[in-house]
């Protein structure tokens, strides 16, 4: 029976590869089409990226299609939509895909952080952690010498610093007039400051912060100054600053705001006396705008101290009347972590390592050239910081005519030619009177002061996806929008500086 059953399935098989051989079974019907290879649809980076199972090299060339929103078309004043030339990444950077992804992903594995017994917590707890390490990589911090501790923003983090570090209202603090409020506000209210000058173009006079450091010899605490300027790009040489600072008994904090999204940065210098003490940012600035940021600082420093910031997470054990706070980095970070901002901030140190910070400084070098060369052809151009040597710059240009009001030019340029800039004094106040040639108490005028006619200036600054074609488009369209300007200023009569 059974040799019977495997004749006829044999007689079966035989049969169905004839069929499929000579009746044209399996075949398409002849009324349907062939798609040719042409008209597939076209895939999108983002396509490749999902149906790929190879992961995505990020390079300087390709960024661009990994930024959310660069193509999304804006309203004009006249009704057109088109994509915005966004010129405005010193202030915050739009997210890269492979954050927000990431971000998502990880999502699904949240869980509380540190105090949880879950599998979702351990995950997160250990991600939390482990990127710390990751942070400490990225600036070439020794985890032998240095910690970080999360916080939300730079100015978040400065704030907090601070509040640890500042014993005394009579302590001393240095730091420079080319610095961003953040990196001044926190420390003039809590103790002394003393500041060094810029010369004329706006670099930073290092003679100065030595007079300053030798006139006040063994009383000046922390020497505070950014790595980059938000108003001129400058970069500042501060393992040079750092070397001054230890030479005089004085610690050296470093706001890297402008920085890490631009050049490469090391805690180290050539010599342990140029080595940094305290280095700040925001993930903001760097393509992750999910509220993170970090702190780095040595262990030994940041645990001789507490931040006047106090909650859950930090304590060892709370009594009555007593309570016993843990060691940083933990004493820095009460309450629950953003956990999102911890994620997203590891995911853009990593595609920035990748793209490479060489390619960057290069490609943000020819963006910066061709905007000043441009620029310096127009009439009555005022452009602010040294436009010749441009080497010690990232990406930020600023500039005035004089002829225009910058306030209506700027919003011209956003609502009827989609260009987004900056405009106003940058929350730099005292660095940017100075490059204008404003005095202080003509300043004091300013307070309050809604008149459309408030200096301020127009700035421009690069992101790692900007190109070539949209400065070229931008200088082309600057005469109409100059143009544009001058006739909308007769329907101006205030305007909030927004400074």
């Amino acid at each position: 029976m059974a040799k019977t059953v495997r004749k006829l399935l044999c007689l079966l098989l035989i049969m169905l590869m004839i069929c499929g051989t000579f009746s044209g079974c399996g075949q398409k019907p002849a009324d349907e089409p062939a798609v040719e290879a042409e008209q597939t649809a076209e895939v999108t980076p983002e396509d490749k990226e999902e149906s790929s199972d190879e992961p995505v090299t990020y390079t300087i060339d390709n960024i661009r299609d990994y930024v959310v929103g660069v193509e999304e078309p804006m309203e004009l004043s006249d009704g057109t939509m088109r994509p915005l030339i966004n010129f405005d990444n010193a202030a915050t950077t739009p997210p890269l895909k492979p954050v927000m992804d990431a971000v998502d992903r990880e999502m699904n594995m949240y869980g509380s952080i540190g105090r949880g017994f879950s599998q979702k917590s351990n995950h997160s707890t250990d991600l939390y952690n482990d990127t710390r390490e990751v942070v400490l990589d990225f600036v070439g911090a020794d985890p032998n010498i240095y910690t970080c501790f999360y916080v939300n923003t730079t100015t978040d983090g400065l704030n907090k610093l601070a509040s640890a570090l500042v014993e005394s209202e009579d302590d001393l603090v240095l730091a420079t007039r080319i610095e961003h409020h953040a990196n001044d506000l926190p420390w003039r209210e809590r103790c002394n400051v003393i500041y060094a000058e810029v010369d004329e173009q706006g670099r930073i006079i290092y003679e100065d912060i030595e007079r300053l450091l030798t006139q006040n010899e063994g009383k000046v605490k922390y020497v505070c100054v950014t790595a980059a300027s938000n108003v001129t790009g400058y970069v500042t040489d501060v393992h040079r600053v750092a070397k001054m600072a230890h030479e005089h008994g004085a610690k050296i904090i470093v706001d890297g705001a402008q920085i890490v999204a631009h050049r490469q940065f090391s805690m180290k210098g050539e010599t342990p006396e140029e080595d940094i003490d305290f280095f700040v940012f925001s993930a903001h600035k760097m393509y992750s705008p999910y509220g993170g940021g970090a702190v780095i600082g040595p262990w030994e420093i940041l645990n001789e101290h507490m931040p006047e910031f106090y909650g859950g997470g930090i304590v060892n054990i709370v009594r009555d009347y007593k309570q016993s706070y843990k060691y940083a980095p933990d004493s820095y970070e009460a309450g629950s972590p953003n956990y999102a901002g911890v994620v997203g901030l590891g995911e853009a140190i990593r595609v920035l390592q990748e793209i490479g910070f060489d390619d960057i400084e290069a490609h943000e070098k020819v963006l910066i050239h061709k905007l000043v060369d441009g620029l310096k052809d127009m009439p009555n151009i005022i452009l602010y910081g040294d436009t010749d040597n441009l080497e010690d710059r990232v990406g930020v240009v600023t500039f005035n005519f004089t002829d225009l009001n910058s306030f209506v030019l700027a919003r011209t340029l956003a609502e009827n030619f989609g260009v987004a800039t900056r405009r106003g004094a940058f929350c730099a106040h005292p660095y940017v009177w100075r490059l204008m040639g404003i005095s202080d108490d003509e300043a004091e005028g300013f307070e309050n002061c809604v008149d459309v006619n408030t200096p301020g200036m127009i700035r421009i600054s690069f992101g790692i996806y900007n190109t070539e074609e949209e400065v070229d488009e931008f200088l082309a369209m600057l005469s109409d929008a100059i143009d544009a300007a001058n006739y909308s200023l007769q329907f101006y009569s205030q305007a909030v500086p927004e400074y």
